[in-house]
């Protein structure tokens, strides 16, 4: 049977004029498959174009702006006006399959190391060091540097207009430098960024008014301004859901295009009170006005799931995970063809996916528990979507037809 997901209908930003294709995002993916100086790579490419036949937009692995910025070896970096053509044959590999090619961009603040940074000591809006775990102590930023930051978020901005993207979208999630100033755990400043909460927003606020100034300075076609955000994080204490509610209050009053939600789960209600069971993109929706876009991330991985969260007001669906395993999602669905729709990844077949082998090494051991390989899963052929851990749980096997008659007898 047919199904017609409305999710697969074109979508029109209204205050920019440009039309995406169908609601289905590629969320960003840290490839770690960049040359030392940040510069692109041709496995980069691949990996992109791959996928640019299917989702409406693509929003590239994050690269950041400044050289104190840098979070992982093998970055991609917009810190400087040299990076503009590789990052322009980024964008054309992106939209060579008609999807929108959206460049993230961050600091990332403490979380990076000394070593990542050639000797330079990381740096945060306080020196406090990540509570948990091994992590280095960074520097705060002075007043001075933290103005020198913004203005390196515009001109990362400016290369990505000149090198022909469709957009930007500012990483305020994943504990990183914009996430850090507005944590009371890691800005525990005194000064105009620092102390209340409304001090708080001033850094990631500023950085988002910059940018969209330099949007309106340079950008001689529709160009979009998305923020990313983590809605609550896990110390105490910590940025809460209303705090980030009042952040998004405060945002939309700028020229912001879209509100990226990165979740564990799509659908998941808040973790800090486990009693409140209102989702936490149902208090987004609320919070926006009706018709403003809402992105959401969240182990999304099946047809129904994407239809589930449109029917909650998401505007966008983001995935990640499951694009790495079915670039061509979007194309299966398309053509009812779900049933060859992977939710796994063999190992034999990284390369044919055009996984960097950075990225292949990431998924098969820091992050084995993140993303399901068939040769750790066992299979339910009927059920292919579902997988299992092969140790506690047996496959359900088909009832044997002899079997079936004897219990129809029976009965």
């Amino acid at each position: 049977m047919q199904i017609n997901y409305d999710f697969l209908d074109s979508y029109t930003f209204k205050n920019k004029q440009m039309t995406v294709r169908n609601h289905v995002v590629m969320a960003p993916t840290t490839l770690r498959a960049s040359f030392e100086d940040g510069s692109v790579t041709d496995n980069e490419l691949r990996y992109y174009q791959m996928r640019s036949g299917g989702p409406g937009i693509i929003v590239s692995e994050v690269a950041h702006v400044n050289h104190l910025g840098k979070g992982w070896e093998g970055g991609i970096s917009a810190a400087d006006d040299d990076k503009i053509p590789g990052l322009s044959r980024l964008a054309s590999a992106i939209q060579s399959g008609g999807a929108k090619a959206i460049l993230q961009l961050f600091s990332a603040g403490r979380q990076t190391t000394t070593a990542i940074l050639r000797g330079e000591q990381p740096v945060s809006a306080s020196a406090v060091a990540y509570p948990r775990g091994d992590f280095e102590t960074p520097r705060a930023l002075t007043h001075q540097e933290i103005a020198q930051t913004i203005d390196d978020f515009a001109a990362a901005t400016k290369r990505a207009i000149l090198a022909g993207f469709d957009g930007v979208e500012l990483h305020g999630a994943n504990l990183y430098l914009m996430q850090q100033f507005f944590s009371p755990d890691s800005n525990q400043r005194d000064d105009i960024w620092g102390g209340t909460l409304a001090k708080r927003m001033r850094f990631g606020l500023a950085v988002t008014a910059k940018v969209a100034q330099t949007i309106e300075q340079y950008a001689d076609r529709p160009f979009l301004l998305g923020y990313r955000q983590s809605p609550e994080e896990p110390m105490t204490p910590g940025i809460t859901l209303q705090d980030s509610l009042a952040f998004v209050n405060k945002l939309i009053d700028l020229p912001v295009d879209y509100v990226h939600l990165s979740l564990k789960d799509a659908l998941q209600t808040p973790f800090k009170d486990k009693d409140d069971q209102t989702k936490i993109v149902d208090y987004y929706r609320q919070a926006l006005p009706d018709d403003f876009p809402l992105m959401v991330a969240g182990l999304v991985k099946q047809p129904a799931q994407v239809e589930e969260l449109m029917d909650t007001g998401v505007t966008f669906a983001a995935m990640g995970r499951e694009l790495i395993v079915e670039p061509n999602w979007v194309q299966k669905v398309k053509m009812n063809d779900e049933r060859a729709i992977r939710y796994a990844i063999s190992p034999a077949d990284f390369d044919l996916l055009g996984v960097p082998k950075p990225l292949e090494q990431w998924l098969l051991t820091r992050f084995k528990n993140g993303l399901p390989v068939t040769t750790d899963l066992e299979f339910d052929p009927n059920k292919p979507w579902r997988y299992y851990k092969s140790t506690p749980v047996k496959v359900p096997q088909p009832i044997d037809p002899t079997k079936l008659m004897t219990l129809k007898k029976k009965g």
